[in-house]
């Protein structure tokens, strides 16, 4: 038997018995659909975790120095309690650290918290991403500016109250308006507006354009923090290639800072994009093996329906099928007969599923913050799936058909 004619053939009864087709694929369509949803989800997540996080809050290719690692799954109370202990890093950190390296490389501090802002109009925005930085930040973060231009080392070093504000709040601070030379409050400390950043977008639905920066040693500086203290060094190598010996010389310049001795463990942590990511990149891998195993269960189940159907199916056409051997069938074509149906149900299942899971993906990124990444090589292995599900589950029919006695199916009713 021609495999061609035998999907048409197939088709044909899909179209035939469109509803006792459909619920013979429910459970490879459920599958199916929930791997491309939760696959769609994650690999987005991945790439977003990987360009957009990394770049955002770390920073490419950059060393950040901070006094509690910023991603911990730590859960036991007296390692917290370590960790709060930590002595506080310091401008002298950062400028010991500048004073050591042995390559071309830029060294920054940001210390940031939350607050409110007041234009000299009086308007208020709320809930402002504060951050007292070094001059050098812009360019460790690759951050521009959209109208003036960010503060300098020597505004920095004076403790100038200049501010950058991002696009966000100075849109809302200053509508209609040019907000360079103007003025901002910060907990009634006036600031001079000398820049306005390029829109940054969001980070997992926060905005980071409702921000605002002035030098670390300015007011906002004592806002975000006590006196001399900074939340994060950080260090950019000029050459990539020099991350590891940058990661060295930091690590001892710190060990010696806080007079550690050999053996004692680092009472701060050193962090990049790559090692701050590990702990997305164990949680992707946990989501790939249990995923596709909660979903072979939903096409267990689906291939068992898919069996019992074609059972029926066989049952109904016994007259049939004896006709056809009658006429000179062998079994391989009733079994290949049998087997093409039942694989094109299931597939025409599977295809039913990657299409309610993209509708459903793109539901998920619509109202939620989770982006996604559609993945033909999944679409690919879920049609696979559906068909092999269904060669599977027609074995049996298959085999039960082709052994049928033309002269017993004849007679069948």
């Amino acid at each position: 038997m021609n495999p061609v004619e035998g999907v048409r053939l197939a088709l044909q009864q899909i179209r035939a018995q469109k509803l006792k087709s459909f619920f013979a694929v429910i459970g490879v369509v459920i599958g199916v659909m929930f791997l491309i949803t939760v696959v769609s989800v994650v690999e987005g997540l991945n790439t977003y975790m990987e360009e957009d996080f990394a770049g955002a809050i770390y920073g490419l290719n950059t060393l950040t120095v901070t006094r509690i690692p910023s991603v911990s799954f730590e859960s036991d109370p007296d390692i917290w309690r370590a960790y709060r202990r930590r002595p506080r890093l310091k401008f002298e950190d950062a400028d010991a650290i500048e004073a050591t390296l042995t390559m071309p490389a830029l060294v920054g501090v940001e210390s940031s918290s939350n607050g409110t802002l007041v234009s000299d109009r009086g308007i208020t925005v709320e809930n402002v991403w504060l951050t007292a930085a070094s001059a050098d930040l812009f360019r460790i973060r690759n951050m521009k500016v959209d109208q003036g231009r960010v503060f300098t080392a020597p505004e920095d070093r004076s403790g100038a109250n200049v501010i950058v504000l991002g696009a966000e709040a100075a849109d809302a601070l200053f509508p209609s308006l040019n907000p360079i030379g103007r003025t901002v409050k910060v907990n009634n400390v006036p600031f001079r507006v000398i820049g306005v950043l390029e829109k940054q977008g969001t980070l997992f639905g926060i905005s980071l354009d409702n921000r605002a920066m002035a030098p670390a040693r300015s007011a906002m500086g004592r806002m975000v923090n006590p006196h001399n203290v900074v939340d994060n060094i950080l260090v950019r190598p000029d050459d990539f290639r020099d991350m590891d010996a940058a990661h060295a010389e930091v690590e001892a310049t710190m060990r010696i800072r806080h007079r550690l001795r050999p053996g004692q463990d680092n009472d701060f942590a050193i962090e990049t994009a790559e090692e701050s990511l590990s702990f997305w990149d164990n949680i992707k891998q946990i989501l790939m093996v249990a995923f596709p195993m909660l979903v072979s269960i939903s096409l267990v189940v689906g291939g068992i329906v898919i069996m019992n159907i074609m059972l029926v199916s066989v049952t109904e056409r016994t007259r049939e099928i004896g006709l056809r051997k009658a006429l000179g069938a062998r079994q391989r074509d009733i079994q290949l007969q049998v087997l093409v149906e039942s694989a094109t149900l299931s597939g025409a299942g599977a295809m039913l599923g990657i299409g309610i899971g993209l509708v459903l993906a793109q539901v998920v990124s619509a109202i939620s913050p989770m982006p996604v990444a559609l993945a033909p090589v999944w679409m690919a292995v879920s049609v696979a799936l559906g068909v092999g599900v269904g060669v599977i589950a027609g074995i049996y029919p298959a085999s039960r058909a082709a052994k049928l006695d033309p002269v017993v199916a004849l007679r069948q009713e």
